[in-house]
């Protein structure tokens, strides 16, 4: 009876509370870098490990649309133009900073350790080269030491980019960003945005939960997920005891990580790593 009321309640939707479903902003999104193309023309950067936060002007939101509850000094003095950037508290602190962000009431000692990291301009009309120097004038003119531009610098030679690449993460950093010089602010996925990893990863959506067995009899075994090119396959590994006790939600996105892809095209050896905590149920750099 355990078991059967474990898989009856993994396999109900999420609870609808009656609230609108967000309206996700128009954000651009990142393809992998492979390492064999020539990065000249592209600008690096740190990828930070942190919450996609986009100000649209008025408000702070997360990719998936959803109202960051940020206190009243946080934005104060921000402009009424949009901003894309990484809510952030640290390399390292990427836990912090979901538990920072999704608090439905600001707790101002937590957010006095966020950084707001900027690295585009939405609305600009020009191509990144351009949006650079305007992005440091809008940082100056807001004046705040918790808002800055992420250090954009033009990308050389692939060898440069790994050996970065391996600085960044040896210090505890998750990885780097090329954006395309010459590429207009282009919402969705493409290779204007390219993120740079010593792993391949990508997002899935949680379909069902698996009920485990043996060991992790009345946990989960693993999640049945379906990535954005709507691929089924399963998350088995990866979890730790408290992810299998407390499962990502049906509904919910996840970010995995994988070698290479099989012929038929899924991840192989795919391992979960954590939930997309600024997709949500609705839907990165």
């Amino acid at each position: 009876m355990r078991r059967l009321l474990y898989c009856l309640c993994f396999l109900l939707p999420p609870a609808l509370h009656g609230a609108e479903t967000p309206t996700p902003p128009a954000v651009t999104l990142a393809n992998i870098w492979h390492g064999d193309s020539d990065p000249t023309g592209y600008w690096l950067s740190e990828k930070l490990d942190g919450v996609r936060g986009y100000w649209d002007g008025k408000q702070l939101l997360t990719r998936g649309g959803t109202v960051i509850n940020a206190p009243a000094w946080f934005t104060a003095g921000w402009p009424d133009q949009p901003l894309d950037g990484e809510l952030w508290a640290g390399r390292g602190r990427f836990a912090e900073a979901v538990s920072t962000v999704r608090s439905q009431v600001p707790d101002d000692t937590a957010w006095k350790r966020m950084h707001y990291m900027l690295f585009d301009l939405p609305g600009h009309p020009g191509p990144f080269t351009e949006r650079v120097p305007a992005l440091k004038a809008v940082v100056a003119r807001i004046g705040q030491p918790w808002v800055q531009m992420i250090p954009q610098i033009p990308a050389t030679t692939a060898a440069d980019v790994k050996r970065r690449l391996r600085l960044v993460v040896k210090g505890g950093g998750e990885g780097l960003v090329l954006h395309k010089g010459d590429a207009p602010y282009r919402p969705g996925r493409s290779d204007d945005l390219l993120k740079v990893k010593p792993y391949l990863d990508a997002e899935a959506k949680v379909l069902a939960h698996v009920p485990g067995q043996g060991k992790y009899s009345g946990l989960l075994g693993a999640l049945q997920v379906e990535s954005e090119d709507g691929r089924r396959f399963k998350l088995g590994t990866g979890f730790s005891d408290a992810d299998r006790r407390n499962p990502p939600p049906v509904g919910a996105w996840v970010t995995y990580r994988y070698r290479d892809l099989t012929s038929s095209g899924l991840p192989r050896f795919a391992s979960y790593l954590r939930v997309r905590a600024d997709r949500e149920e609705v839907q990165g750099r």
